[in-house]
């Protein structure tokens, strides 16, 4: 008796089914990539940005010395180079004593000026937020920089207030880092309105 074979695979059809409901569950998860994407790439100015601003207050009073931070911007977001100048729109920042317009691309040094302590371009990733920060004196006029004293308090009268970082959808999550005279560094998020709510991401 002869013993015949099964075929196995799939059947044209099925090949056409299969991609026709892969096309479909792309389509729908399509709006929540995206937005997913632009939620992490906010995150990551808010998180750089706040590093910064704690890594430069740490620095600060270990030293016993003004330590600033600055926000820069540079011809390439992706590179700290000397190009820079100083603007509240900007998620690059440098920590030194002086101000590095022109040097964002010296090596850290304790004794050369502007006496760079670190620095960090804004990358791919800042190009596509906004950024904004402005001063704690009025909540409105641009800051560029705040100084830190020995005590960890701010110790500039233009020092930054407080910066947001947004998306370019209205469905975007953002952020908002808030600096106290203190010179405790915050981060939160201004959607969250509800003043009952004792929710910590509230601003």
């Amino acid at each position: 008796m002869p013993i015949t074979m099964r075929q196995r695979g799939f059947t044209l059809v099925e090949l056409v089914v299969t991609i026709a409901v892969l096309a479909l569950i792309l389509f729908a998860a399509m709006p929540s990539i995206g937005s997913w994407l632009e939620n992490t790439r906010i995150r990551n100015v808010a998180d750089s940005l706040q590093n910064g601003l704690q890594l430069a207050r740490g620095e600060a009073v270990r030293r016993n010395q003004n330590i600033s931070v600055w926000l820069v911007s540079l011809d390439d977001p992706a590179v700290l180079s000397d190009d820079c100048s100083l603007s509240g729109a900007s998620g690059a920042w440098i920590v030194s004593v002086n101000s590095p317009v022109g040097h964002c691309a010296d090596a850290p040094s304790t004794t050369s000026s502007p006496m760079i302590v670190t620095g960090r371009a804004s990358g791919d990733s800042g190009g596509r937020v906004s950024v904004a920060a402005v001063q704690s004196v009025d909540g409105s006029t641009e800051g560029t920089r705040v100084t830190f004293n020995g005590f960890g308090r701010v110790a500039n009268t233009d020092a930054i207030g407080q910066i947001d970082v947004t998306g370019t959808s209205t469905g975007a999550r953002a952020l908002r880092i808030v600096v106290s005279p203190s010179g405790s560094v915050r981060m939160c998020e201004p959607a969250i309105v509800d003043s009952t709510a004792k929710d910590p991401r509230k601003c």
